[in-house]
């Protein structure tokens, strides 16, 4: 039987403090919902205590009906020379009301003297009553030893007195955390045997990427007896970022004898790890282990014959095991299994289709050369589908729309739009402004199809992304544009490519609303069968 390693995500909290990342609420909530989806185990949601965009995300949470994660909020020990009860910190992690907290606290002398500037007595009674208190209100506590191998190597029995105090205070799991990344795999492995006899409760791994092996000193923990790891997807974070959960789950699980995740749900790590890119709006990178583009591709030459007549020649797992796909870079040969991994996950029935599959391969493939991305745009990603399928026919026809911006001499800017749109030979013509061009698009467009389908004032544009595609083109570059649309706690993403951002904002916008109306329209008809369902079964 494989020993179960606890996997805890902060992607949303430490990840977020990497250069370039910027998570909104929604941000937070699609990739807590997709993180909980794939089997992970804690997902760290933020720090309460510091800003009102972390709190709100976990007033927003709790209606979320996730599977298997726990939600924890992150804070610190209290304050020096006060209580548990006065400390406004702890106060903001009950205000949270997750059933799991995460605590940390100073484990190196040098931080307690330096940083929190109090006695070391002081230091240890604020871990123990922190947690003690945390304890009492009923909660899961993990406890992050801040520093630890460093504090370690400087006065190891100090850095053991931390734990033991937090320890003492209740604590159910003791993170030892590598923060400033500076520890290599073998000391750290050796620190762990030392200390973990002396605890007699669950260690875990906190590492960071400064010496560019937190995968590896994860790994090492692991085999040195630690059964929770923590990390983000992709190794976002602080500096040179936190130990990637992609790598670390797709090496324990795939190479050695451990569980991280159901293996049901080890094949969409690539899609989750692309997921988080598009979301974090970064560039995935193509060279990432195990789930960039190139992870599994092959060019040319020696590579090529082999791996044709025996993958397993250049290739040391199978790239369908984590979701990814083998390419032959002068002939790309693959693309079927995953086209209908997503079509199942959208609930389109592919099988019944299967001579329909190579024509959406090729044009999926043809939109990405052009740019367009769908690892977070599920939304147009079924249009696509089922308009290849002919399962569906657009609720209304586009005659054309024309949109303006104006600047006085104040400064002030005007936008305006008007869009003529036909629906079943019926045109609207409407205009309408905002606070931009895009803003004043999409008003027009629902201003124009509300006398026919009432239901769109409920979509909710919840987020606008712009990447630009070729940065050496200047102004005239093709740009792509993903928006994030919300109605009644649902959410989703769709796509537009264009050298113009209003035209690449208009398929954008244009895919949201088509998809939310046939999500009603999918809905209302499984309504509709279901009465009919338990007619028959009483009847007979």
């Amino acid at each position: 039987m494989r020993k179960r390693i606890q996997i805890f995500d902060t992607t949303l909290r430490d990840g977020s403090q990497g250069e370039k990342v910027s998570f909104s609420v929604e941000d937070k909530l699609r990739i807590a919902v997709r993180l909980d989806s794939f089997g992970i185990d804690y997902i760290e949601g933020g720090w309460p205590g510091s800003n009102p965009k972390d709190l709100l995300f976990f007033e927003r949470i709790r209606d979320s009906e996730l599977q298997c994660a726990k939600v924890v909020a992150f804070g610190s020990t209290m304050r020096s020379n006060s209580l548990p009860e006065q400390d406004g910190n702890l106060q903001a992690l009950l205000q949270a009301a997750t059933s799991t907290v995460s605590i940390f606290g100073k484990s190196w002398l040098l931080h307690v003297q330096k940083a929190l500037r109090v006695p070391p007595e002081e230091n240890l009674r604020l871990i123990r009553e922190s947690l003690a208190y945390m304890k009492g209100h009923g909660k899961e506590v993990i406890y992050d030893a801040e520093h630890f191998f460093d504090g370690y190597k400087h006065d190891p029995d100090y850095a053991v007195e931390t734990l033991l105090a937090a320890r003492e205070g209740g604590a159910d799991v003791l993170v030892l955390c590598d923060t400033n990344g500076g520890t290599l795999p073998t000391e750290l492995a050796q620190i762990i045997c030392d200390v973990k006899t002396d605890l007699a409760l669950p260690i875990g791994i906190h590492a960071h990427n400064d010496s560019e092996v937190a995968v590896a000193n994860s790994l090492a923990a692991v085999e040195s007896g630690c059964a929770h790891v923590q990390g983000t997807i992709n190794g976002l974070g602080e500096r040179c970022g936190n130990a990637n959960l992609c790598s670390i789950i797709a090496n324990l699980q795939t190479k050695r004898s451990y569980q991280c995740v159901p293996d049901s749900k080890l094949p969409e790590l690539t899609s989750v790890s692309h997921f988080v890119s598009e979301v974090a709006n970064l560039s995935h990178a193509h060279n990432a282990a195990f789930v960039g583009k190139s992870a599994f591709a092959h060019k040319g030459g020696i590579h090529v014959s082999a791996v044709m007549k025996d993958a397993t020649t250049y290739e040391h797992i199978p790239p369908e095991t984590v979701g990814n796909e083998r390419r032959v870079l002068v002939s790309d040969l693959s693309g079927r299994s995953n086209i209908f991994y997503k079509a199942d996950e959208l609930n389109i029935n592919l099988t019944q289709h299967p001579d329909k599959a190579p024509a959406i391969v090729t044009e999926l493939k043809n939109r990405e050369s052009r740019g367009y991305q769908y690892e977070a745009a599920e939304g147009s990603v079924k249009l696509l589908i089922q308009r290849m399928l002919d399962e569906w026919e657009d609720y209304f026809r586009l005659e054309g729309f024309r949109v303006t911006v104006e600047k006085n001499a104040t400064g002030e800017t005007r936008s305006e739009a008007s869009i003529r749109v036909n629906v079943n030979g019926n045109v609207e013509h409407t205009a309408a402004e905002g606070s931009g061009p895009v803003h004043a698009l999409d008003q027009a467009l629902r201003k124009a199809l509300v006398k026919f389908y009432p239901e769109v004032e409920n979509i909710q544009l919840s987020d606008y992304k712009v990447r630009v595609l070729n940065e050496k083109d200047g102004t005239g570059a093709k740009v792509r544009v993903l928006i994030d649309s919300s109605s009644d706690g649902e959410s989703w993403g769709t796509v537009g490519v264009s050298e113009n951002i209003i035209e690449a904002s208009w398929q954008a916008l244009l895919d949201g609303v088509s998809y939310f109306l046939l999500q009603r329209e999918q809905e209302m008809s499984e309504a509709k069968t279901i009465p009919e369902s338990a007619a028959s079964a009483v009847a007979s």
